[in-house]
């Protein structure tokens, strides 16, 4: 069996018993013990190591496949799935000596939050890290974190942006996510208070990929990010739809005697909402395949309207999974509105991923004004 084979079987593994505990991983607002050693034997969340750290290197469509299938099963888990797999990435990115001291224990898992909201000051060997990071998706069950720092520059001249990797146990994690989705993303706040980093646990997400990477590091890495929000968000949608296919079947609408599917307005709507699903996923995987075989072709940075097409599908794909959350939700009616259902909290899981800075609305801004011809910033794309 070839490695994305293998990735996709353990994919569906992992989704059914991620379904099992979503109500668990919902309520400990973080995933369900059982749900994390599972992750660990997997190693589904290092889907994205270099093969010099022992990655099978797949590719970047794979990785997010994985993510959108477990997300069938519960948003939750395939979003921490997508996360820490791009956390994985960042492997490639460290010097040699930082990369095995952070993944080669094989069940370690990475989150992290690259904004630089820390300060990153010059100690001998490395720096002294401070700062507070908010969004900080899959802490709980985080052996290391990635959080991004300024380093002074010489004076006159603009701090540098990096990231610094950190053991999890030398951070002080916050309990701020109480929120009305994804709630067991454990998403909390994580702060660092003159934590030492050495040299060789430091990088940049700003220089491009490291020298004689392979395709799935020369892959858009802030696309791969935005990408990485969508894949849980399609696989919620998906999830939706088969939730309320299933309560379809059997619920009878008050003073009907004909079940919710044999209603032509529920009919109407769930093949409406097929369609729409089908298309924005469509678009996603189109964008994504596109970048990869640009990456694939050479060292040369992949072109930016490949990269805009990359954001736009992962922000379309988010808002249009929300929309088939949003109506799979109604159509359940009286029945979706209990802790019971399923589809209230694939709701509320589609509509928590919409808010996110990487697919929010002001995306399509970016996306207009270079379709338009006007200047745009496109260095983060």
């Amino acid at each position: 069996m070839n490695p994305q084979d293998e990735l996709s079987n353990e994919a569906a593994k992992f989704g059914a018993l991620a379904r099992e505990h979503a109500a668990e991983t919902e309520q400990r607002r973080a995933l369900a013990p059982a749900v994390v050693d599972a992750a660990r034997a997997s190693g589904l969340f290092r889907t994205g190591l270099p093969a010099a750290l022992g990655g099978a290197e797949p590719s970047a469509a794979a990785v997010l496949r994985a993510a959108e299938k477990v997300a069938e099963g519960d948003a939750s888990t395939g979003w921490c799935l997508s996360i820490a797999a791009l956390s994985s990435v960042l492997g490639a990115y460290l010097p040699a000596r930082g990369g095995h001291e952070v993944f080669d224990d094989p069940a370690s898992i990475a989150a992290g939050v690259w904004a630089p909201r820390g300060k990153a000051v010059p100690a001998d060997g490395g720096v002294t890290v401070s700062g507070r990071w908010s969004f900080c998706s899959g802490v709980p069950h985080a052996d290391w974190v990635f959080l991004g720092c300024v380093r002074p520059a010489a004076e006159g001249q603009a701090g540098q942006p990096v990231v610094a990797a950190i053991p999890a146990a030398q951070l002080t994690v916050h309990d701020t996510w109480r929120t009305s989705g994804l709630r067991g993303t454990g998403s909390h706040d994580t702060s660092a208070d003159e934590v030492f980093v050495p040299e060789h646990r430091l990088l940049s997400v700003m220089d491009g990929p490291p020298a004689n990477a392979g395709t799935l590091h020369r892959f858009p890495l802030f696309g791969f990010f935005a990408a990485s929000v969508a894949a849980p968000a399609l696989g919620n949608a998906r999830g939706a739809i088969t939730d309320l296919v299933e309560l379809a079947g059997v619920k009878n609408p008050s003073g009907s005697r004909r079940t919710l599917a044999e209603r032509s307005a529920t009919q109407g709507a769930v093949a409406e909402a097929e369609a729409s699903l089908r298309a924005a996923r469509e678009f996603y995987y189109r964008a994504i395949d596109d970048a990869w075989q640009a990456a694939a072709a050479g060292p040369a940075p992949v072109a930016a309207e490949l990269r805009l097409a990359l954001r736009l599908a992962s922000t379309h794909a988010v808002r249009t999974s929300a929309e088939v959350a949003r109506v799979m939700y109604d159509l359940g009616g009286g029945s979706a509105i209990y802790e019971t259902s399923p589809l209230q909290r694939r709701f509320r899981d589609a509509n928590t991923a919409t808010a996110h800075f990487q697919v929010n609305p002001a995306t399509y801004e970016l996306a207009g004004r270079v379709l338009l011809g006007l200047p745009a910033e496109t260095a983060q794309l």
